[in-house]
């Protein structure tokens, strides 16, 4: 007889710009208990020291972190292949891992990682990436961020990957975070008042969260 014992979705939690994985770890602490039981997520610190500024100081303690450079305008960037090297042996020391959850910079990397990953030129090594959530995120090669050319293709295509998205009513990339929806099939969005941040939900946010939950946890996969 089958034995339909659920585990915990394994998530690799990617953090923002010259951010932390301790500090996603605290915005992670505002969703709910329900919501964080169901849940394993494991917080990763990006390869690079901050090489400026944190948005942060003074709010959250340092280290800081990045995943790679960029250039003022966003059209041209470096380490780009390293960070996703890092990712990978990262993936496959501690995995394996269900999904990826990414805030800010961390979500518009999470977002490129399953159509690299399906292209042949990223994570080839680790298991396919089974779904998203991404927390006030953007879009690679939308109007405001250019593509890292190694993810020129990333979302040419619809993102078929079950992916969850948090737009927050006061967030200065709101709108990029809008433009970056188009890029995947059936997203579930939760809408919420607050800014750029993990915000505490409402109970109708709350929901729809624990179904995405509940939804994933029936991909293949999933049963001990």
């Amino acid at each position: 007889m089958e034995n339909q014992t659920q585990r915990k979705p394994r998530i690799l939690c990617l953090h923002g710009f010259r951010n932390s994985g301790e500090i996603l770890k605290k915005l992670a602490g505002r969703l709910p208990q329900t919501v964080l039981e169901k849940l394993d997520l494991v917080f990763l610190d990006a390869p690079f020291p901050a090489e400026g500024k944190s948005g942060v100081e003074g709010i959250y303690d340092p280290p800081y972190y990045e995943w790679f450079q960029g250039n003022e305008d966003y059209t041209k960037y470096t380490n780009f292949e390293e960070c996703l090297a890092y990712v990978e042996d990262y993936m496959l020391k501690h995995g394996p891992f269900d999904g990826v959850l990414g805030f800010s910079m961390g979500g518009m990397l999470a977002a490129l990682l399953p159509g690299m990953q399906e292209e042949g030129v990223a994570l080839t090594k680790v298991p396919k990436i089974k779904f998203l959530i991404i927390i006030s995120g953007a879009k690679f090669g939308g109007p405001k961020y250019g593509a890292p050319k190694l993810a020129a293709n990333a979302l040419s295509s619809p993102i078929k990957c079950p992916s969850l998205h948090f737009i927050g009513e006061k967030d200065l990339i709101k709108e990029d975070g809008i433009v970056l929806l188009e890029s995947f099939v059936d997203p579930v969005v939760i809408h919420h008042i607050e800014g750029h941040t993990i915000p505490k939900l409402d109970d109708k946010a709350e929901e729809t969260l624990l179904k995405f939950i509940e939804k994933i946890q029936m991909v293949p996969g999933h049963e001990e």
